[in-house]
């Protein structure tokens, strides 16, 4: 190689490690929680975040399946209760298979909107509407029912329509277009 193309490779290699090292520098001054093993950056949106944890792929992939896709990745903001894989095994066997057919788009695309509040609640905000409510407080999904929120304890659960009830066992995972709470049980309009 000649002197000048040796010159021209080692800036393009040195201006590629300053770029990645202001980009890595930048992510690292932000508060992030970890999910799944991966750190959840609040300048990344609900879709970018949820792909790289290693206990959400089969929300991720119920969400393609839905469609919900670009949505989850628009303005929102949104609040999303994010069941996690050992959550949807909780189901019984054949349900997740059988709801991400494209038959069954309506069907899963309900029970995840069931999962998601339009606007930003803190974990902190919905416990104040709880005490507010002398114990639960309810609150409308985007697919149009309501989740009851309670505590026990220093918990924070949600009950579905089925009377069933998921724990928030990792909350206020800060996104730019909104906030998930992480839930141990999938829940049911």
């Amino acid at each position: 190689m000649n002197t000048r193309l040796k010159i021209a490779v080692l800036a393009m290699i040195t201006l590629s490690f300053a770029f990645s090292g202001k980009v890595t520098a930048q992510m690292m001054k932000e508060k992030t929680v970890m999910v799944g093993g991966a750190p959840m950056y609040p300048s990344k949106n609900i879709i970018e975040n949820a792909v790289n944890s290693k206990d959400h792929k089969t929300l991720v992939a119920a969400v393609k399946a839905a469609g919900l896709v670009e949505t989850l990745q628009g303005a929102g903001p949104f609040t999303v209760l994010a069941p996690t894989d050992a959550a949807f095994a909780k189901l019984p066997k054949g349900t997740v298979e059988t709801l991400v057919k494209p038959e069954n788009k309506a069907t899963l695309t309900k029970i995840l909107t069931y999962h998601v509040l339009a606007g930003k609640y803190s974990a902190k905000e919905i416990w104040a509407t709880v005490k507010a409510g002398n114990g639960k407080s309810m609150m409308k999904t985007v697919e149009g029912e309501e989740l009851t929120f309670w505590t026990k304890g220093k918990n924070l659960y949600v009950r579905d329509s089925k009377g069933n009830d998921a724990k928030i066992t990792i909350a206020d995972v800060n996104q730019s277009n909104g906030v998930i709470h992480v839930i141990d049980t999938v829940l049911m309009p």
